[in-house]
């Protein structure tokens, strides 16, 4: 018999659901080893007072996962794909993309009422710059605030008052089954979300053909496809978490389409770019660097190293 794969994770509740998907998914093939789940903390997870903007490098979610990875005391990582760098560490590949869920942002609001009939002056809670600069866009008049923490955490201190209404991913209310806490679906128009975001990323080492031979079953392709776009956009535009850009790639037939938008911290100023290409993983990776091209042919650039300044976010 042969040895269980060992699931790599960090041990917040969305994280844990995340994994024991993976689990069931691999337990469903037939022949398929056992498995077990390995908690592993992150510096994501450590530094909850800090605000993601104010860490400094990338990775925070997804480093000491990659290290647990290379000395072999895991054999896969289970990641919101959202939280991968787009450059993945040497000897670490991203085997399988999974079914994306709901891509949208959710808001969540203590008495019910969507964005537009939140009082003037609400409190906002969000640890997102693209969710703050979206906000600043849609209602200036908004107070945001820095919300870090767990969902279950978020969602309490909603409860107790802190903030009028919060803004999270759709896809995390969902799957922890507290997605009727949802009061409005913010449109993609409006708020684009995170490159990547609704779905979950599986890597193993580059070498471990045994564990690729069961990982490489549950990648979707449609998902990977759309990814891939959003994710050579994010590289192409040397963006990141810090950097308030939000892309949405769909794959219609044998089209796929991306849309993308870079927006001010501030609101006052947005860039957008869109454009369309065949369903090949080339065909994806070029689409996401020629909407790139275009947004920094715009000024993205000058705008991206505005937001880099070492200045606190605007109104919190």
């Amino acid at each position: 018999m042969s040895a269980p794969l060992r699931i790599g994770t960090r041990a917040s509740a969305l994280a844990l659901w995340q994994a024991r998907h993976v689990e069931s998914l691999i337990g469903a093939l037939s022949g398929a080893p056992g498995v077990e789940l390995v908690p592993v903390m992150t510096t994501g997870d450590l530094q909850t007072e800090v605000p993601l903007w104010a860490v400094r490098g990338r990775a925070f979610f997804t480093k000491e996962l990659d290290r647990a990875l290379l000395e072999e005391r895991i054999d896969l990582a289970v990641h919101s794909l959202k939280d991968l760098p787009t450059e993945l560490e040497p000897g670490v590949a991203l085997i399988a993309v999974l079914p994306r869920e709901d891509a949208q942002d959710a808001l969540v609001s203590h008495g019910g009422q969507p964005l537009l009939e939140l009082p003037l002056g609400a409190r906002i809670g969000t640890s997102s710059l693209r969710r703050r600069a979206f906000l600043a866009r849609a209602r200036p008049d908004l107070e945001l605030h820095e919300l870090r923490g767990n969902v279950p955490t978020r969602l309490q201190r909603l409860q107790r008052g802190d903030y009028n209404a919060i803004v999270l991913a759709a896809a995390g209310l969902k799957r922890l089954g507290l997605q009727e806490r949802i009061t409005q679906r913010l449109p993609v128009e409006e708020f684009p979300p995170a490159v990547s975001q609704g779905a979950i990323g599986v890597c193993a080492r580059a070498t471990d053909a045994h564990t690729a031979r069961w990982l490489a079953q549950l990648d979707d392709p449609a998902t990977r496809l759309a990814t891939s776009a959003e994710r050579a956009l994010l590289q192409h535009i040397e963006g990141g978490c810090q950097v308030p850009l939000g892309a949405l790639a769909t794959l219609s037939g044998t089209t796929l389409r991306l849309r993308a938008t870079v927006c001010a911290l501030d609101g006052s100023r947005h860039l957008s770019a869109g454009g369309e290409a065949g369903a090949t993983a080339a065909e994806a990776r070029t689409l996401g660097e020629r909407v790139a091209q275009q947004l920094l042919a715009q000024g993205a650039a000058s705008l991206i190293a505005e937001l880099r300044a070492p200045a606190a976010p605007a109104r919190d």
